[in-house]
């Protein structure tokens, strides 16, 4: 065991910040981007209740999590969590495709703060054209802009996870305050009225397809509370405390989703709205709809949410994202480079600089690469999603007389079946993704930027199998768990 070094991670964080991680990440900025799209697809309260019930299958998820956070605390997440219940190869592949998850929101902060300079800055963000993709016209302004963050978001997080937490604790309560004085200003202005939220759902279709439409995306629009279980062994708290981590970010989430979809349903009858932006060619519908009761007093308002929100995924998953890789390097099935860590600020800082220059594609490919990103994403957290819970399941007996092949099982049946719901959660959401004719299938170009990962993370596992598999289960379990039995 002695020649196999395993660096560790500084515990740094505190309760509220591993909080802000979860609640920020899971936000970013698609509740103020996507209401409009989403409006559009399912009718507000089709959005509302996906949204919502999405945050509850979320948690019932989230009680797997809790569990496997407080009984083996180290960073990792999803991989080590599938390699405890499935073994090495299948925990590469959970850790590959949550990659790809973490990296595409990481790429679709950046995209959106391009997007929001176009709508604040139409004539300065539009300089330098270069072309036009699905509808779209591509700057190299906007494409600086977004290039800028990204490497400004990865510098900061070379400087430390305290740091970032910090940070994103402010930027979080910022935020908050943001979609509450858009909440206010909706309630005192003359035009919104909750009166515009009719019809329900969108006429065209039946309201259940409009409710599992929104749900299908739910794995993207919370992804973030499982950016805990990466900052796990940097905790500078009891394990245990997680789990209550993970439900209030939950919860404070799908309330912030659901304000947003509400204001910015209520400021015109919502077909109306949607009518309106499509004829406009409307670059943000969400800030239209904001303008039409606040002017360009509520622009900023929500111009400076989305910034936090942003700021907040842009942290947050560089964070998760660098941790994710950082304990696949040190399980060697990733090359040496991704265990290093910095030598002033010692963070996995290869890792960072490895999602930033996979991002810095993002922003070549425009507003229409978003909405592909977020399918991409969607897959990649509910592979990460299912393995988890079902490594849970695999942990948890029915009773004390179960037999059971896993040497950390516990006689939980109540967990037990919350973590078997978690694991058909997670089933559903791959379906409603990859099965065709689904309400939420995968589109062309989503399934072709799917296989090109799938094919990179083949390349990455032929390329380092050879050692990886050579290593015994006692010296994994070190390198992974920071223990030779599990």
């Amino acid at each position: 065991m002695a020649e196999l070094e395993r660096k560790q991670l500084k515990k740094s964080l505190k309760p509220h910040w591993v909080w802000a991680i979860a609640f920020g990440s899971a936000i970013g900025w698609g509740a103020f981007v996507l209401p409009t799209d989403w409006i559009g697809d399912a009718g507000p309260l089709g959005v509302i209740i996906g949204i919502l019930l999405g945050a509850v299958l979320m948690m019932v998820i989230g009680v797997s999590y809790g569990y496997l956070i407080k009984k083996f605390p180290v960073t990792g997440g999803e991989f080590s969590y599938a390699y405890i219940g499935f073994g090495r190869k299948w925990a590469f592949v959970a850790g590959w495709f949550l990659t790809l998850g973490y990296i595409c929101i990481v790429a679709l902060n950046a995209s959106a703060l391009a997007l929001l300079a176009k709508f604040l800055f139409p004539q300065f963000a539009a300089a330098g054209t270069l072309y036009n993709i699905a509808g779209y016209d591509v700057s190299i302004v906007q494409i600086l802009i977004a290039s800028l963050a990204l490497v400004v978001f990865a510098l900061l997080n070379i400087r430390g996870a305290s740091f970032s937490g910090k940070t994103q604790f402010v930027f979080s309560i910022i935020l908050i305050l943001g979609i509450l004085m858009l909440a206010a200003g909706a309630i005192t202005a003359e035009g919104p009225s909750l009166t515009n939220l009719t019809p329900a759902f969108e006429p065209s279709k039946p309201a259940i397809a409009s409710i599992l439409t929104i749900l299908a995306v739910a794995p993207f629009a919370y992804v973030g509370f499982d950016n805990i279980p990466q900052a796990a062994e940097e905790f500078k708290f009891e394990s245990k405390k997680a789990f209550g981590l993970i439900i209030w970010s939950l919860i404070a989430a799908g309330l912030a989703y659901s304000f947003m979809i509400t204001i910015t349903a209520s400021t015109l009858p919502w077909q109306e709205l949607i009518t309106q932006i499509n004829e406009q060619n409307s670059v943000w519908g969400t800030g239209d709809a904001i303008e039409s009761y606040m002017g360009r007093i509520g622009v900023f308002i929500i111009a400076a949410a989305i910034c936090m929100g942003i700021f907040t995924g842009l942290n947050g998953f560089y964070l998760s994202a660098s941790r994710l890789t950082f304990a696949m390097g040190r399980a060697r099935i990733l090359p040496n480079a991704f265990r290093s860590l910095h030598r002033k600020y010692q963070t996995p800082y290869v890792g960072i600089l490895f999602t930033m220059g996979v991002c810095l594609i993002a922003p070549w490919f425009g507003r229409e690469a978003l909405l592909w990103v977020v399918d991409m994403s969607s897959t990649g957290v509910a592979i990460a999603y299912f393995f988890c819970t079902a490594t849970a399941y695999k942990v948890f007996k029915w009773s004390e007389k179960s037999k059971s092949t896993n040497q950390a099982s516990i006689a939980a049946p109540g967990k037990k079946f919350l973590a078997l719901l978690g694991m058909i959660s997670s089933l559903v959401f791959l379906a409603l993704l990859l099965v065709p004719g689904s309400p939420a299938a995968l589109g062309r170009e989503s399934l072709i930027a799917l296989g090109v990962w799938v094919l990179l993370g083949v390349l990455f596992y032929l390329f380092n199998s050879r050692r990886y598999n050579k290593l015994s289960e006692e010296e994994l379990n070190y390198l992974i768990l920071g223990k030779e039995k599990i």
